[in-house]
């Protein structure tokens, strides 16, 4: 992020702390319907539309580490092999054999020198291709060439791997736009896996998400952690292209911070710019305290002075910083019930363990996690009421409303009913990078 931004975002910081209402000109959005969260016809759309025509996070290098490591994925209930190719290309299949459909693989995780069915012995290599089948005399002619592996889009960005069921999909970094030069920062092809683990959740999967695509809640269900550090009246929340999202929010320290020797954004040459993490403090770590955890040098100033978290369309957001940082999904099981994924990545460490100061940092995230998810089932039992019937939201909200009405023009505004429509009031002059230059016009004009 270069000093221009920067200087735009420290300015929309502040507008943010003193505006007495939303922006001018800035949309009032109608309810959002009740039934998006109830109705099973909208849950099949989002089956076969939503999580079919977009990028979604399916593992990191790491869980395939040498060539032939493979990985089977399902969180969307489609059954997925991704397997490690070469160092640099992995590849991604449906895991049922071109005969009659058995799996290839068994095993959440394993490593093959190919990919053999198990049923009736066919066999594949890396790239799908079917280069045996038992008793070949018995098929009379038959082209193994038409027979490969059904192949699933897939882009690594960095270390992290991303596939998409829709073969014309467009490209992960077109996808992004600009985030993809963001995410630039925190160099994200050098960053290990820590840890991941899973909660089940008794509620919409949407429910569960939109609690992080919002601060309005923080002074209520995070008084004594979250709260304490984090100045939620100075928010700033973007709206990308593609349904994509970033909010950043400053500590309640910004900008006057002590510091430590490190260089600056703007000129590599200066000293004693990075201000000491705010975040530490509250997530269990004294930042007096010598952290032997190596930092991501080129994050910036933001990164390192506020929550810089962003949504990538459909189920990801993560909030980033210099040190490593987690990346949280949630995935449908049921129309009521989903599973939220934790993935924890970070610079590496070395040889060895991860350090012991990743276990408190960790514990003490999983508190705030535990704080946000303390609402799920009652929100489940208040969707599922006769009473339901929308859902009013503020400003502070937004990210919420620009998700759901990007999500319509990805599942397609003429398949859904009406009454689930969430009505397009966020224009082009709400998407980045128009949304910024609004607000910082009504700033500097006052």
């Amino acid at each position: 992020m270069d000093q221009i931004q920067i200087d735009k975002i420290k300015d929309l910081i502040e507008y943010e702390r003193q505006r007495k209402a939303p922006p001018k000109n800035f949309p009032k959005f109608p309810d959002l319907p009740g039934k998006r969260y109830t109705d099973k016809d909208f849950f099949e759309l989002e089956k076969e539309n939503l999580w079919k025509k977009t990028w979604l996070l399916a593992g990191h290098l790491d869980e395939i580490p040498k060539v032939g490591s493979y990985k089977l994925w399902e969180k969307t209930g489609q059954p997925v092999i991704l397997v490690r190719k070469s160092a640099k290309e992995v590849n991604a299949f449906y895991n049922m054999c071109r005969h009659r459909g058995a799996a290839i693989v068994r095993e959440e995780y394993g490593q093959a020198k190919s990919l053999v069915c198990g049923y009736h012995g066919w066999n594949y290599n890396y790239d799908g291709d079917l280069i045996g089948k038992r008793d070949p005399q018995d098929f009379v002619d038959f082209d193994d060439s038409c027979r490969s592996l059904h192949k699933i889009k897939i882009e690594l960005l960095g270390n992290l791997i991303f596939v998409n069921f829709d073969l014309d999909a467009i490209s992960l970094k077109e996808s992004l736009g600009p985030i993809y030069d963001e995410f630039k920062e925190f160099q994200l092809g050098s960053l290990r896996l820590v840890d991941q683990y899973s909660y089940d959740v008794k509620c919409n999967w949407k429910i569960a998400m939109e609690a992080n695509l919002e601060v309005y809640h923080v002074q209520s269900i995070h008084p004594k952690t979250v709260h304490v550090g984090l100045d939620y009246k100075g928010n700033v929340n973007t709206f990308y292209p593609n349904g994509h999202g970033r909010m950043i929010a400053p500590s309640r320290s910004y900008p006057e911070l002590p510091v430590y020797g490190s260089t600056s954004d703007s000129d590599p040459n200066a000293t004693s710019y990075h201000p000491v993490p705010q975040s530490s403090k509250r997530l269990g770590i004294d930042p007096t305290d010598s952290d032997p955890r190596p930092e991501i040098e080129t994050a910036g100033y933001i990164a390192r002075t506020c929550t810089q978290s962003y949504n990538l369309m459909p189920n990801l957001v993560t909030p980033m910083s210099e040190r490593g940082f987690p990346i949280l999904m949630w995935w449908p099981k049921t129309i009521n019930e989903c599973s939220f994924d934790v993935m924890w990545i970070a610079p590496d460490w070395g040889e060895g363990e991860r350090p012991p100061i990743w276990d408190s940092q960790i514990k003490a995230f999983n508190d705030v996690l535990d704080e946000d998810l303390q609402f799920g089932g009652w929100i489940q039992k208040a969707v599922d009421s006769y009473a339901f019937d929308g859902v009013p939201l503020s400003y502070q909200e937004a990210r919420i409303y620009h998700w759901h009405q990007e999500a319509d023009k990805i599942i397609g505004l003429n398949k859904i009913p009406q009454d689930l429509q969430t009505n397009q009031v966020m224009g082009d002059d709400w998407t980045y990078p128009n949304d910024m230059e609004n607000r910082l016009k009504e700033y500097n004009s006052k």
